[in-house]
């Protein structure tokens, strides 16, 4: 089926802006998706409604993830350093709609466990990745993915890359990716790719 239109509008746009234009920030078009990019505080009323309207039924949660913009210097779509994306679809009309959230530290996010039960694991997932709040779903005395000791936030963008041990069975330590790493053909090492110093062919 075709994706919903009111006119040369995507008509998930056209009724959100008049059910909730103090919701909606913009809309983007970028490669054939269609973001809308709602305030942090509305997500769950935005989505709610997505979901609900007859003429919509945007009835399947796919995923939700995050992404850390500290060192992005290019134009942003919303303002504060995180941004949380919805992937929602419409299995009515085979389409497909992203919904967009900025965040910045100390703010909390709510969750969309009430109006879909699959955004519980991976809102947790972003929550141990990024150290995001989201409310009402939160991460209570331990991680989610990473060990209980674990510091810090993998995917946050100042984590430093490797140096760590690898604990094998018998409590016995092996190596950092780093102190193995070795060229490889089709690998950029010392302005060789692929070259008999690299490759061996």
């Amino acid at each position: 089926m075709a994706t919903p239109m009111a006119g040369t509008e995507r008509l998930e746009a056209a009724k959100l802006r008049v059910a909730m234009p103090d919701a909606l920030i913009k809309v983007k078009e970028f490669r054939g998706d269609t973001f809308l990019c709602v305030k942090r505080e509305r997500i769950v009323e935005v989505v709610r409604f997505l979901k609900e309207d007859p003429d919509l039924q945007y009835d399947y949660f796919s995923e939700c993830l995050g992404a850390d913009y500290s060192k992005w210097d290019h134009e942003r779509d919303l303002p504060g350093r995180f941004e949380v994306i919805y992937n929602l679809m419409s299995l009515r009309h085979a389409s497909r709609i992203f919904v967009k959230i900025g965040v910045d530290d100390g703010e909390k996010v709510p969750t969309l466990r009430g109006v879909f039960i699959g955004a519980e694991y991976p809102e947790k997932e972003i929550a141990d990745m990024f150290g995001l709040v989201f409310e009402g779903n939160e991460l209570v005395g331990e991680r989610f993915l990473m060990p209980d000791d674990w510091v810090g936030f993998p995917l946050r963008k100042e984590f430093p890359l490797g140096g760590e041990d690898v604990l094998f069975a018998d409590s016995v330590r092996g190596p950092a990716v780093e102190d193995l790493s070795a060229p490889h053909a089709g690998e950029s090492f010392e302005g060789k790719t692929g070259s008999e110093d690299v490759g061996g062919r």
